[in-house]
């Protein structure tokens, strides 16, 4: 999404960090844009975003050692102001003149702060404060002219400033929650020493997606590709308000959903919004492809390919004998998707989000991915703004390629069957416990190849096991397991071992992300 001028954008430079989508969130949350760019970006390429501000994010090198990282020539000469967090801090150190070194004693979690000259960030804040540090090296000693502003009895200079040049740099991590005035810093950097407006809400975000949908496919037809999940259903309300008829949604039911989601999206959606809704049935063909495919990967590029297969047959019969062909797609594609698919960042690619690492090269739409820029709760927040009921904003994420990855194995109809069967039992009791709103998302996965022991009706069973696997986040590129109650883990199993015949076994997984992801596969 473009970003309009009347709101300021900040950069944030990747150094590889754990924590870089975290600093870009919170930059929002204080109601200013921020977009992720690489470290190997050129300087002239960032200054032509025509920055407000810059942050340079943490990272796992060392700026001494050969091939680390560095900042791109000419960063510190644009004139932007410019806030380094952990390894930000010493590349900015580094490059303007100060000195980084190795420490024998490193500092990783909690530590305490020292405020020794409050400056610009620390300005009424406490002289003692607990903060989150992740380092060996640190900054031993400052550039000139910069004034140190903190320190621990490990690192010397914990945080440093040149406020007439517009340099702030803090070893520790203001983005964490563990950093207990971390967000006020941030907020420090980009009102006072950015002098950035916080004017990036999501009435401003409805408004400029609409004109820019608008101005993009003028007269043209759209079709949009619904899920039933937030994503795509917010994409596709906020598509309509810009261009009304000319849109047509796609539901496709591949066989891959929840039990009774297919009629749910059909109901819900076309209630909520009057869009014009086109459903195919493709149950047959999605299996057929699927068959005997066992890989994460292939299962998620097969299931992008027949997607816009699909779409594309969908759009020949939406058309008909009109001469007017459908020439746009759209998708509800976020943020985390496009940087967990490698995409924006020179990020890894960990996994292929089946409509953005898995879409076909010959693609023959052109794509419109309002929400590209959002993460999840701001894309939820969008979708109140846009009037959408809360039973469809307030959905619990479910990934494109549907149960598909929720099957470590080979899908077929009777496995399909037997997931269905055990995700509905898990998402009964959540809701019947009120725990909706307090679990980000609750993957059902079942082990399809994997058989255990059992004892059901004083008769042996050599049956599956499934695994439940409920989360907490906040845009989904962090993530740590629910702490469901006892008594509601021990429902839901008592349950599923009970209705569903083929499975004995329910365990729960406990893996936070990273180093997991949400979903299995």
């Amino acid at each position: 999404m473009a970003v309009d001028q009347s709101f300021d954008t900040v950069l944030v430079v990747d150094f590889g960090a754990q924590y870089a989508q975290l600093i870009a969130r919170r930059v929002r949350e204080c109601h200013v844009y921020s977009e992720i760019v690489p470290s190997t970006m050129p300087a002239a390429e960032m200054l032509a975003k025509r920055p407000k501000a810059i942050i340079l994010s943490g990272g796992p090198s060392s700026v001494y050692e050969e091939g680390a990282p560095i900042a791109p020539d000419g960063l510190f000469d644009l004139g932007v102001p410019t806030f380094g967090i952990c390894y930000g801090h010493q590349v900015m150190a580094q490059a303007l003149g100060g000195t980084v070194e190795n420490s024998d004693v490193a500092e990783y979690g909690a530590a305490t702060v020292t405020v020794t000259a409050p400056g610009t960030l620390f300005a009424g804040l406490p002289a003692e404060q607990p903060v989150w540090m992740s380092h060996r090296d640190f900054v031993s000693r400052a550039p000139e002219g910069f004034l140190v502003t903190a320190g621990t009895g490990v690192t010397p200079v914990a945080g440093m400033e040149d406020r007439e040049r517009g340099f702030y740099g803090v070893q520790f991590h203001p983005e964490v929650l563990h950093t207990e005035h971390g967000m006020e810093i941030l907020r420090r950097f980009l009102y006072e020493g950015a002098g950035c407006r916080p004017a990036w809400t999501m009435v401003n975000i409805a408004e400029e997606s609409i004109d820019a949908v608008r101005a993009r496919v003028g007269a043209k037809r759209a079709i949009c590709a619904l899920s039933g999940g937030v994503d795509s259903a917010v994409a596709a309300a906020l598509v309509q308000r810009a261009i009304g008829d000319q849109l047509t949604c796609v539901f496709v039911d591949h066989g891959l959903l929840r039990k009774g989601e297919a009629e749910q999206v059909e109901k819900d959606f076309v209630a909520a919004t009057g869009v014009n809704l086109h459903v195919v049935d493709a149950q047959e063909r999605f299996l057929a492809a699927l068959e005997g495919v066992t890989d994460p990967e292939a299962k998620r590029k097969i299931i992008g390919r027949e997607f816009i297969e699909v779409f594309e047959e969908a759009a020949r019969a939406i058309v008909g004998d009109s001469a007017e062909p459908v020439e746009f797609l759209v998708q509800g594609t976020l943020y985390p998707d496009v940087v967990e698919s490698g995409g924006g960042t020179g990020a890894a690619n960990i996994k292929s989000h089946h409509n953005v690492g898995g879409l076909p090269e010959d693609l023959r739409f052109t794509l419109v991915e309002p929400l590209r820029s959002l993460f999840k709760d701001e894309v939820r927040a969008l979708g109140e703004q846009l009037g959408l009921p809360a039973e469809i904003v307030w959905r619990q994420p479910f990934p494109g390629p549907g149960l598909a990855i929720r099957i470590i194995g080979a899908v077929d109809r009777d496995r399909l069957e037997v997931l269905r069967d055990a995700d509905a039992i898990a998402r009964e009791e959540l809701t019947r416990a009120g725990l909706d709103r307090d679990i980000w998302q609750f993957p059902v996965v079942l082990l399809a190849d994997v058989r255990s022991v059992g004892v059901q009706g004083d008769g042996r069973t050599y049956g599956q096991p499934v695994v439940l696997r409920p989360v907490t986040s906040e845009d989904a590129m962090t993530a740590d397991w629910a702490r469901l109650p006892y008594e509601v883990l021990q429902k839901i199993s008592t349950r599923i071992t009970n209705e569903v015949r083929e499975i004995n076994r329910v365990v729960v997984d406990i893996t936070s992300k990273p180093p997991g992801t949400i979903e299995w596969e």
